[in-house]
């Protein structure tokens, strides 16, 4: 441009941005920080009074528990039924020398409520080869039964159980080592002992 407009030297006149435009910028940053701080508190807030929404962090605590029902004695299924003396039909016989055995034991276990079935010698599987006061022998069946009844009234007798056996009676083998039948008070506690239902914890635990 020529006359007094015109332009000398090698400087050049700076462009200033518009204010107006930065100062928009700055408010709109700062708006948003704002809001963005608010809504991260509030967060914290509910997260504070609801407990976290039930769900837990790894370095937390489970703000929920599971509850976990333990099984009440009512729901809880039945044990085996122990049946009693009435019930149970019992063979008597003498493994040992002495004579007379088989008659008095099966005499009084009648007495003491037992069905008596056969009274008499041992067979010669058996005959003078039972150590101890007595073997208790049965069909499987009377292992968790029968042959737990009739022990309360032999103290020490072995048990044992045969597959192959048919029927529900089962046998009193008198041993060696027997002298008498339990006494009568104690077979009858113990029997008493083993007819007792066994209650299961109940109510319901938590776990975290």
């Amino acid at each position: 441009m020529g006359g007094k407009y015109r332009i000398t030297g090698n400087k050049y006149p700076r462009m200033r941005p518009h204010r107006r435009r930065s100062r928009l910028v700055v408010l709109t940053v700062a708006c948003a920080t704002a809001l963005g701080v608010a809504g991260w508190g509030t967060l914290q807030l509910i997260d504070v009074f609801t407990g976290g929404g039930g769900t837990a962090s790894a370095a937390g605590t489970k703000a929920d528990c599971a509850t976990r029902a333990t099984p009440s004695a009512s729901a809880t299924p039945a044990a085996t039924a122990v049946p009693g003396p009435g019930r149970i039909t019992v063979n008597v016989f003498n493994a040992t020398p002495r004579s007379g055995l088989a008659k008095k034991t099966a005499d009084e276990l009648k007495k003491r409520g037992f069905h008596i079935g056969e009274v008499g010698n041992a067979s010669k599987q058996y005959d003078k080869k039972v150590d101890g006061t007595g073997l208790l022998l049965g069909p499987a069946s009377s292992l968790n039964t029968s042959l737990p009844v009739l022990a309360t009234q032999l103290t020490g007798a072995e048990r044992r159980t045969d597959a192959a056996r048919k029927g529900d009676a089962v046998d009193l083998i008198i041993g060696t080592g027997f002298k008498t039948l339990a006494k009568q008070a104690d077979a009858d506690q113990a029997l008493a002992a083993l007819s007792a239902p066994k209650p299961t914890p109940s109510g319901a635990k938590k776990s975290c």
